[in-house]
């Protein structure tokens, strides 16, 4: 197994944990597993893959590109909504996986 390839398997085992945290019993490995998989390229920069809750600016950014641009929810409103929802949901979590952030996302808007 490759270096990058260990660093995404044990990513993804952290998202994993997370969701379950959250309360997912079952998680969907396709979906997970695609969004781990769109993380690859910045496996190394540890800022890029985790999302910090508590900041107004990246939550923003998020609802840009991932809500928006990824899912398709040009509705603002409701695409707010969803992040701070999941923001709250995952706030008992110091360092938010992002591919556990962006899942709780794309399962709970589509």
């Amino acid at each position: 197994m490759s270096e990058q390839a260990e660093k995404l398997a044990k990513y993804k085992a952290d998202a994993e944990k997370q969701l379950a945290d959250c309360g997912v019993s079952a998680i969907e490995d396709e979906i997970l597993s695609e969004l781990v998989n769109n993380l690859r390229l910045v496996i190394d920069n540890k800022d890029a893959l985790h999302v910090a809750g508590s900041d107004a600016s990246e939550l923003e950014t998020v609802r840009k590109n991932f809500v928006a641009k990824k899912l398709g929810i040009d509705d603002q409103e409701k695409g707010a909504a969803a992040v701070t929802s999941v923001a709250e949901k995952m706030s008992g979590i110091r360092m938010k996986n992002r591919a556990a952030f962006y899942y709780l996302l794309k399962t709970s808007l589509t």
